[in-house]
């Protein structure tokens, strides 16, 4: 077969860029393609300038000419960076450096919440993206467990005269969770102010340096850790972590409903329906809707939102964060590709809602004697 301009392109329209919806062809990524005999070279712009990102679209390329055009075609790619200036979206109290903050939420414990916050910053950052996590589930921490830093203590560095805290690194995220500093068979009772001062210390005494992406893991339900977040930081928007099952489905409206009250007004960026469905092993083609069918998808239609991932009821989930190793890093495997386009279509969410939305602000909220608060 002669290699020609027309196979290379058809070759390339088998796989797409991280975060983009049409192939690599439609995109209009390619630029220029010349042909040397069987040689390509390759001319492809694209939007994010990491070497993580980078590096991964060379092999993409590279794999699509030798699986799908000619197997020992030698291939250059040369990568045209178009990204946009960087700026914080958000206004107010922001953290200086990072430019979207995440709330990952939901009504009610057990439904795999920080499970899917932990699977979501380890897929953004396996984007290319720079990522940190606060465990802000200040009663139930877990992320530095499933991020297999268990028993490792965050050391203070001196940034312009001022003690801050390192975040630990693990998987390319950066990590800060209460379960550093309290003893893993200790319970941790704090009366809300208590809690609330634990979070401000975990956002505002850290030194986070440059981040495109910072994810917040809330306690389940709405309360006085939700309420400070709100006032402490303007959050670029929320994620909804449900089951299908009808009572989990009641307390993530009561979710939705806080983030979407007037005096909050921060956006929710769509829902998780986690545990969807199981299909075991021994019959692939088989799914069984164990906790009910569609009812985040309803739901998600009924409130006006998005419904950003289906994930199933999968047993290397739970090994995975036993592990101390979200299972997104699974390789090829169905549940890691589905974890991973969950990241992705975070990131269009954020995206499209931070072109069609002003940037967010700290909530004030006002006491009953009339007090305005922040």
């Amino acid at each position: 077969m002669k290699l020609t301009k027309d196979v290379v392109l058809a070759a390339l329209s088998n796989i797409t860029l991280p975060n983009e919806g049409q192939n690599i062809v439609e995109s209009g990524a390619i630029k220029n393609v010349q042909i040397f005999g069987t040689d390509v070279e390759l001319d492809v712009e694209i939007k994010n300038p990491t070497l993580q990102y980078k590096k991964r679209v060379e092999v993409d390329c590279l794999k699509a000419i030798h699986e799908h055009a000619y197997k020992k075609s030698k291939v250059k790619v040369n990568l045209l960076i178009n990204a946009p200036e960087k700026s914080n979206i958000i206004k107010g109290n922001e953290i200086p450096g990072v430019r979207n903050i995440v709330a990952v939420t939901s009504g009610k414990g057990g439904v795999g919440k920080s499970t899917i916050a932990a699977n979501l910053a380890v897929g953004l950052a396996d984007l290319g993206y720079k990522v940190g996590v606060i465990d802000a589930d200040i009663y139930g921490p877990s992320m530095h467990i499933m991020f297999g830093l268990e028993g490792a203590v965050p050391e203070a560095i001196q940034i312009d005269g001022k003690s801050k805290i390192k975040p630990l690194a693990s998987y390319g995220v950066k990590l800060l969770s209460i379960g550093f500093f309290a003893q893993s068979q200790q319970a941790v009772v704090w009366r809300g102010p208590m809690a609330s001062k634990a979070l401000n210390q975990l956002l505002w005494d850290t030194h986070w340096g440059e981040l495109d992406y910072l994810i917040v893991d809330l306690p389940p339900g709405t309360g006085d850790i939700h309420l400070s977040l709100v006032q402490s930081i303007p959050l670029t928007g929320a994620v909804v972590v449900s089951t299908p099952q009808n009572i989990a489905l009641a307390d993530a409206k009561k979710g939705v409903n806080m983030f979407q009250m007037d005096s909050i007004a921060v956006p929710v960026l769509g829902m998780v329906e986690n545990m969807s469905y199981f299909t075991p092993n021994e019959l692939p083609d088989n799914k069984y809707y164990i906790f009910g069918e569609g009812g985040a998808k309803a739901l998600a239609e009924q409130m006006g939102i998005d419904l950003l991932a289906e994930i199933p009821l999968v047993q290397s989930v739970r090994e995975a964060a036993d592990a101390g190793r979200p299972a997104v890093l699974q390789g090829a495997t169905p549940i890691a590709l589905k974890l991973l386009n969950l990241a992705s279509s975070v990131v269009a969410a954020i995206e499209k809602r931070n072109v069609s939305l002003p940037p967010t602000s700290a909530v004030e909220t006002t006491n009953k004697a009339g007090c305005s608060t922040k």
